[in-house]
């Protein structure tokens, strides 16, 4: 399999794009279906990075730049870890759920178990890790193959997804600045797209 998968010549991927502003976060049956059309198509370092990129929340700059220590201890994957943003340089913790586990864990049977050994390798440069260019592309792929536009998605879709359904579900806009590495509120605020008097009307509510 090689390492440049993006859509068929004459895509949207490779046309003009036309959509402008952010990116709109993915559904819950949108990637309920982009994994198992992975896992069907037995994709399993594209499952690993899909489901790291939706719990992790990282910027796709962190996400390509992860080493295998960084998320596994003696092999195992954790269930929480802390990687430094590259941007701020502030540390940020987030959750890896049992299906993105899985999904590693299947790819560290592939890849090996070397902690200093990037997660996501280049299969061009094998001593660099994945482009973020690259990463672009395959976010491409993955929501063409269920039908959306990829013109109207990008890399921080997958890193807003999650963000968005946690505010969606429970209005704790502190909770998603954290797990975000946002120094700022505002920062959060134009990210999710929310309404700034909502925003400070629940950021006052909660208790920190």
């Amino acid at each position: 399999m090689s390492e440049i998968i993006g859509g068929a010549q004459g895509s949207p991927s490779n046309s003009t794009r036309t959509f402008t502003g952010p990116k709109p976060p993915l559904k819950p049956k949108q990637i309920w279906t982009i994994r198992t059309r992975l896992n069907l198509a037995k994709r399993v370092r594209d499952a690993a990075l899909f489901d790291l990129a939706i719990d992790s929340k990282l910027r796709g700059c962190d996400l390509v730049r992860l080493k295998i220590g960084d998320i596994a201890l003696h092999g195992t994957v954790r269930s929480r870890t802390t990687v430094v943003q590259r941007k701020t340089g502030r540390p940020v913790q987030f959750e890896i759920t049992e299906q993105a586990r899985t999904s590693v864990q299947a790819w560290l049977k592939i890849v090996g178990t070397r902690p200093d050994a990037y997660l996501f390798a280049s299969r061009i440069n094998h001593a660099g890790h994945l482009s973020t260019r690259q990463y672009a592309r395959l976010v491409d792929h993955w929501v063409e193959l269920i039908g959306l536009d990829p013109s109207a998605y990008g890399t921080h879709s997958l890193r807003r997804t999650k963000a968005a359904l946690i505010y969606k579900r429970t209005g704790n806009l502190r909770a998603v600045q954290l797990l975000l590495g946002h120094s700022k509120l505002e920062s959060t605020v134009r990210y999710l797209g929310i309404e700034v008097d909502d925003a400070l009307t629940i950021s006052e509510q909660t208790e920190i």
